[in-house]
This record gives structure tokens, sequence and C-alpha cells, in this order.
């Protein structure tokens, strides 16, 4: 599909809530996860909340549709004075994917930290994503970190 040229990007609002839930209920799905009621309910009020340590969250629509989400979150480094940005979460619609939408969120996203004086922003994925790892190749840097999780008793 080629690249789309009416993709908006904006940041979520109070309105958006059944838009959005929609949308990450299916990243979540594609996950083969889910959270429950009260973490989706947090997890919308903290992306209106506008602090400064706080997860933002940003919409991507066309034709005025939501077709996708991200959030993001500076943080402090210890190896930098300034902040580096965590792109937790990025979801296109099926539909729209390979128009432009994932691309059209991490560039936003790059521009939200440089205006934030933020250069570094970084994010992880699962390496079975190969649709979405074309795009990551394109953009970003792959790095040879590897992730580990406490493991619970």
């Amino acid at each position: 599909m080629p690249e789309r040229a009416d993709i908006r990007i904006r940041a979520v609002t109070p309105a958006d809530e059944a838009a959005w839930r929609r949308l990450w209920s299916s990243y979540l799905d594609f996950y083969e996860t889910s959270v429950s009621e009260e973490v989706f309910g947090s997890s919308f009020a903290r992306l209106l909340l506008e602090e400064e340590n706080e997860f933002r969250g940003l919409l991507a629509e066309i034709d005025g549709e939501p077709v996708g989400l991200a959030h993001f979150l500076f943080h402090r480094h210890m190896w930098r004075t300034e902040n580096v940005c965590y792109l937790q979460d990025l979801f296109a619609d099926p539909q729209v994917r390979g128009t432009g939408v994932g691309r059209a969120l991490i560039e936003a996203v790059y521009a939200a930290a440089d205006e934030a004086g933020c250069p570094s922003v970084y994010w992880l994925t699962q390496d079975f994503n190969t649709q979405a790892r074309q795009l990551y190749d394109r953009i970003g840097t792959l790095t040879p970190f590897i992730r580990y999780n406490r493991r619970v008793a």
C-alpha cells in the first residue's frame, strides 16, 4: 500500500476514550494479553494528566477516524543529563498498516522528544513482529540489548 498524506496525529483527549480503548484492546490482543478494567481506566486517566513524568498519548486519524495510537514517556537516565523517551505502545489498525500510520506516530514521538530536549527515543518489540520491524529497521537502529524480567516464584 502506498503511504497516505492525509494522516493526522494529535494528542488523546477525554472524548477519545472509546476509540482509544478499541485501539489499545487490539494492541493487547496482538500480544495475546489483557488488562483489567481498573488498568484501562487508570491508564486512560493518566494519559490526560499532562504531568512531567506521566505517559502521553497520541492518536493517528484518517478522515477523522482514529486508526492508530502511541504511548510514550520521558524519564531520567543515569548516563545522560537530559531525559530519554520510551515509546511503550505503538499500534495501527490492520487495514491501514503499510500506509504510513506507524511512521507518522513514531515521527510525532520524535518531534515531541526533540521539543522536550530529549534526543534519545527507544522502544521494544518482539522478534516475531516482522511487519513492524520492517518499519523500525528503516527509522531506528536495532541494538544488541537483551531484556530480562523479574522471575516470579
